[in-house]
């Protein structure tokens, strides 16, 4: 089956290095010697595990391990087949470690069967498992039968893979000294597939990856056939071919069975309530390094709230945060100059974090002395406007305090004003979420995280607010709530905020890309949706009363940028944002994800001028 070139390369990217070793570069055949195990779990399931062994290890010369489990695959399979590349980074690898990479249960050459975030489970009997217990197991088989390993462990993991290690920490293994996990989910209420409920068409191709069931042990991937074929260059035409959410379920996905869980659970009921990870993370007593970029479309709230969590109830683990201006996962490859989509924001960013942090963390926990402190900041932060890393002794910030901007006839105020503004939303004719139509065939979105945003100013189904041109700089750091108050004509609405950089109008970058207009340019910060009908509750929804004014609060998640001289601060406002998030019909269902062409609703909606957005501001 042919795939797009840029969906393949993002695959392949979330797969990681698995290719065989290169024939020029030799370093980890030459050092390292392959063996592959089937780990027994105290269930009787045997997981398929990749051990790469120094060659100078010894009774005199001994090593920790540093291990990832995933569900993307630890190929190349075959003990005289040998990856390129070990561990996070070139650095980890060059020093030395046992590595470790493991199938987790129901993927490629493990047995068992395989659950999209496996629920953490209450353990009764010895047969009670979960991702926590096959860490546990995984460690336990390790350090009895791999010769001279120094009893220390350590786990790092980006995206899925950063769950699995996020999990891997309730395995509370005496040995598990170091993890780090990267880009991981923590509620699948609010990470990838879901913001605050509300289903990301954009990953509309990933469910094949995800949602198929292997029969037998695989080297390769069983589920390609099953991924939806490109029909043009025009990304956006697929979307508006396909209809309705429900018309691309039935007809791409009915027999896929994580697309189906989705469908059916409209509401955080206990299928999304075991999936989240958070409130299991207590009495964390081991050094936890989590990692996220602030421009990571899949997985941001997840670093953020494991990080915050561990801080709350774990006072004895060395917890440390670290977000760079990064997409999801590139920290792990080194681009020289650092561009997120248009906007550049230094050189050698993610060589910086590989060489002084993600290294330093693993080789003092696992190579040095456990009980002293690595030394690293608690937190690690990239300011996205200022384009620098900033450390902070808590985050969010203490020394942060809390602005109200006001949404007052098209305008940011320090003071709530009397009566409202308003627009029309027609489900039918949604706002966009980008002008790049190619990006409409990604495998996952990625470049709308810093987008220009100028092509949806003006249109009437848009609310716009904003700043006079700034006379100093203001810094945002910590946590940012949306506080609206509306009144809609219909019985339901999303909303979708936008927090945006507008850069002044004689503006010159330091590193450009040919074609872009950087003048004028509305850089969006941060943004999130949220269905109204879970303002009160998300175990259920609630329908609006027409026409009453209501209050609608969120989280927009966090940032931390300076917003300088001479540029403005913006916020937008619309109840579609597609094809990046599925269509609310504007109509109150009990399960709008099977809505059709004809329950979508058109409505007047006001956002009254009390509303605000409230930010935390360095002082």
């Amino acid at each position: 089956m042919k795939i797009h070139i840029s969906i393949l390369f993002i695959f392949l990217f979330i797969l990681g290095s698995a290719q065989a070793t290169d024939q020029k570069d030799t370093f980890v055949k030459d050092n390292f010697t392959k063996k592959e195990f089937y780990i027994p779990m105290r269930d009787g399931v045997k997981l398929f595990t990749s051990v790469y062994i120094p060659k100078d290890i010894s009774n005199k010369n001994k090593y920790p391990f540093l291990m990832q489990r995933t569900c993307y695959s630890i190929a190349p399979y075959g003990e005289n087949e040998y990856r390129a590349k070990l561990g996070p980074n070139q650095y980890l690898m060059k020093d030395k470690y046992i590595f470790v990479f493991q199938d987790v249960r129901g993927r490629y050459m493990s047995e068992g069967t395989f659950t999209n975030m496996t629920p953490q489970v209450d353990r009764k009997t010895k047969k009670d498992i979960d991702e926590s217990t096959d860490t546990y197991d995984t460690i336990e088989w390790l350090l009895k039968n791999i010769k001279d390993n120094n009893g220390k462990a350590g786990q790092y993991g980006t995206s899925y893979p950063g769950f699995y290690t996020a999990v891997g920490i309730l395995a509370q293994h005496p040995a598990l000294v170091a993890s780090s996990p990267q880009a991981p989910i923590s509620d699948f209420w609010n990470d990838d597939f879901l913001h605050n409920g509300r289903f990301m068409l954009g990953y509309f191709r990933t469910f094949p990856v995800f949602g198929i069931q292997k029969t037998k042990p695989e080297n390769k991937a069983w589920y390609m056939d099953t991924f939806v074929k490109q029909t043009s260059e025009d990304g956006l035409k697929f979307y508006r071919d396909m209809g309705t959410l429900k018309d691309g379920y039935e007809k791409y996905y009915k027999n896929n069975f994580f697309m189906t869980e989705i469908m059916n659970h409209p509401n955080y009921d206990e299928y999304w309530q075991k999936r989240n990870l958070l409130p299991y993370l207590k009495n964390v007593n081991h050094a936890v390094m989590t990692v996220g970029g602030w421009f990571d479309a899949e997985d941001l709230s997840g670093p953020l709230n494991i990080y915050k969590t561990i801080e709350k109830t774990s006072p004895k683990a060395k917890n440390t945060i670290v977000m760079g201006p990064f997409s999801h996962g590139a920290w792990a490859q080194e681009q020289g100059k650092h561009f997120h989509n248009q906007i550049y924001f230094g050189d050698s960013i993610a060589t910086y974090y590989q060489k002084n942090i993600e290294t330093k963390f693993f080789n003092h926990y696992l190579k040095g002395n456990t009980k002293e402190d690595a030394g690293l900041p608690e937190a690690l932060m990239y300011d996205t406007g200022a384009k620098e890393w900033k450390e902070f002794a808590s985050y969010p910030p203490k020394n942060a305090q809390k602005i109200n901007f006001y949404l007052t006839d098209g305008t940011l105020k320090n003071s709530a004003g009397q009566g409202f503004s308003e627009y029309y939303s027609d489900p039918n004719n949604p706002v966009l979420s980008s002008d790049n139509l190619k990006d409409f065939n990604g495998f996952t979105p990625k470049n709308y995280m810093s987008e220009d945003q100028r092509f949806a100013v003006g249109r009437p189904d848009v609310l716009t607010f904003t700043t006079d041109v700034l006379t100093e700089d203001i810094s945002f750091a910590g946590e940012i709530m949306a506080k609206l108050n509306i009144a809609s004509s219909s019985s339901d609405a999303d909303f979708a905020v936008k927090l945006i950089d507008v850069y002044p109008e004689d503006f010159k970058p330091k590193e450009k890309k040919d074609g872009v207009i950087y003048p004028n340019y509305h850089q969006m910060v941060r943004s999130e949706i949220m269905p109204a009908r879970f303002r009160n509750s998300r175990e259920k929804g609630e329908a609006l009363v027409p026409n009453q004014k209501t209050a609608v609060n969120f989280r927009l998640q966090d940032v931390v940028h300076t917003f300088k001289k001479g540029h403005k601060i913006q916020i937008q406002i619309s109840s579609t944002w597609w094809p990046l998030f599925a269509i609310n019909p504007q109509k109150f269902m009990d399960n709008p994800n099977f809505a059709t062409k004809e329950d979508y609703t058109k409505a007047f909606i006001k956002v009254y001028n009390d509303s605000s957005i409230e930010v935390e501001v360095l002082k």
